[in-house]
């Protein structure tokens, strides 16, 4: 498992720093809050070309929120 790199985005933290981890360091898997996601992915520094899974917690009130 040494060679599985973990990396929490969230927002609150500079986005230049989630930058810098994911052009220097990209980690193997990524948590992370939809906005902060949402936002490194438009910005295409959070490249999804070879995601294999991807699981979205809560997503009945993501979904809630979307239909007000």
């Amino acid at each position: 498992m040494d060679q599985i790199k973990t990396e929490v985005i969230i927002g609150g933290v500079p986005i230049k720093d989630h930058i810098k981890i994911l052009k220097d360091n990209p980690p193997t898997i990524v948590v992370g809050t939809p906005g902060r996601i949402l936002e490194l992915v438009k910005k295409k520094f959070l490249k999804l070309d070879k995601l294999k899974h991807f699981i979205l917690d809560e997503c009945d009130r993501l979904l809630d929120k979307q239909g007000k």
